[in-house]
């Protein structure tokens, strides 16, 4: 199980670095134009935040995956990850139209390729969690 936390956990970073390009990849200059100063700040600055914390998880699955799995604090760190992340997978079936990604081949990938991510991810946590 640690080799699957330290593999999560570089994954995590991967993933908040990824948030790096999320402005211009989806053009939020000319996009978030229309909503009000607060929504555009907000919209920036918790994506911050979100990478912000997907960057902390992977640290942590990386640099303490043994004190996740084999003591009580880390046991319930695990509990709540692994409904974070549970959600997170439901989420990508039911919070995002199948408009968004159904017909178009990169979409369709990026698609796949996180519900596989989130569903891995779910597993080990619950994994440990159990064990």
């Amino acid at each position: 199980m640690d080799l699957h936390l330290k593999i999560i956990g570089s994954f995590f970073i991967v993933l908040a670095l990824i948030h790096i390009i999320f402005p211009k990849y989806f053009n939020w200059k000319a996009e978030l134009r229309s909503l009000s100063l607060m929504n555009r700040q907000m919209m920036v600055i918790h994506t911050i935040f979100i990478a912000l914390v997907v960057f902390l998880m992977g640290l942590l699955c990386i640099t303490s995956s043994q004190e996740l799995i084999e003591t009580a604090l880390g046991k319930k760190i695990i509990l709540g990850l692994g409904v974070f992340w549970t959600t997170r997978l439901v989420i990508q079936f039911f919070g995002y139209s199948s408009e968004l990604w159904k017909g178009k081949i990169f979409e369709t990938l990026i698609h796949l390729v996180f519900s596989l991510f989130w569903l891995y991810t779910s597993i080990i946590f619950w994994f440990i969690y159990f064990s």
